[in-house]
């Protein structure tokens, strides 16, 4: 795994030669570097690496990265391999099919692709950010639309199962760093399109983090952020008191209204919510892959459009902005 990672750095300078982002391929790579050495250092890694030991390394040109359910290697009659990859359990963000094997993960992030895709820029051509990317699942779209992605999030195990992806795609011009936006260049100015899915309400200074994301940003840059709203004017913003949806990082749900206040405060532009709607069971549930509480178990079960706590059962809204 190591000679994954100085493949990795390779492949990432040779990407960013010639781009703006050139001027910060040093301090990304040693990102990269350091990142990674934590994931080594994580107690389930000798046997997040068996699993990766006994797992097929190259897919050629069978893959299909455009798919709802990312597809990787021929169908194969493996009975043994199922076993391994659930030794990477649990598999929350895709679907994705691996050598025939499809990995029925906790979240249907196709979803929530199919609801951004007719709002997003052309990613062709681009160099974008994914913020808290998980194991890569939108990474891997975005380089379908033909971005270079770069994927960042400090969750060890969320690496191993990127890492179990990329082996077989090495040619992809998709990266991981392990680690968090904290550890990232300051005032880069650069990237053409960041996502932030699923993160804003996990931060304890939400603003804080929206003017880390407009300076990651070129000029007329887009900004995509999906998160936690609730309904109400731009007076209303909800902090829970203890848990949200039984999640203790739960701290700020702003209304629609409030969350464009935040974004111009924070130096955006051009603010529109393209989508709201509400998470439901179908969309985030317990499965094979992922065997422990999901949605329905933070949901009031007589009252299924309230939390457990008694908060608005979760509803999310996209919105796009520029720098």
């Amino acid at each position: 795994m190591h000679e994954f990672v100085r493949h990795e750095c390779r492949q990432l300078q040779q990407a960013l030669h010639g781009h703006p982002l050139q001027t910060y391929s040093a301090p990304l790579q040693a990102c990269m570097r350091q990142g990674w050495q934590q994931v080594f250092a994580h107690g389930d890694w000798p046997r997040w690496q068996e699993a990766l030991q006994h797992l097929p390394t190259d897919a050629g040109n069978d893959y299909d990265l455009a798919r709802d359910c990312v597809c990787v290697g021929p169908d194969r009659d493996d009975a043994g391999q199922r076993k391994w990859l659930m030794q990477l359990h649990p598999w929350r963000k895709g679907p994705f099919r691996f050598f025939g094997t499809l990995i029925d993960t906790e979240w249907r992030s196709d979803w929530k692709w199919q609801r951004l895709q007719p709002y997003l820029p052309d990613l062709s051509g681009q160099f974008v950010l994914d913020i808290g990317c998980g194991s890569g699942y939108h990474l891997w779209r975005m380089a379908a639309a033909g971005a270079t992605a770069i994927g960042i999030d400090p969750t060890a195990l969320f690496s191993a199962q990127f890492a179990l992806f990329k082996r077989c795609l090495s040619q992809q011009p998709v990266f991981y760093l392990p680690v968090g936006i904290e550890a990232m260049p300051t005032a880069m100015q650069a990237f053409d399109t960041v996502f932030s899915m699923g993160i804003l309400y996990h931060r304890r200074a939400p603003i804080d983090h929206l003017l880390q994301l407009h300076e990651l940003l070129r000029k007329q840059g887009t900004l995509v952020l999906e998160t936690l709203v609730i309904e109400g004017d731009a007076e209303q913003c909800l902090m829970p008191a203890g848990r949200y949806a039984k999640m203790r990082n739960v701290w700020f749900i702003p209304s629609v209204p409030m969350l464009a206040i935040w974004l111009q405060r924070a130096g955006f532009r051009d603010i529109r919510c393209v989508n709201v709607c509400s998470t439901g069971t179908d969309e985030q549930r317990r499965t094979d892959w992922m065997t422990f509480e999901s949605l329905a178990d933070f949901l009031d079960a007589g009252h299924p459009q309230r939390t457990i706590e008694g908060y608005p059962a979760p509803r999310r809204a996209i919105i796009l902005a520029r720098r």
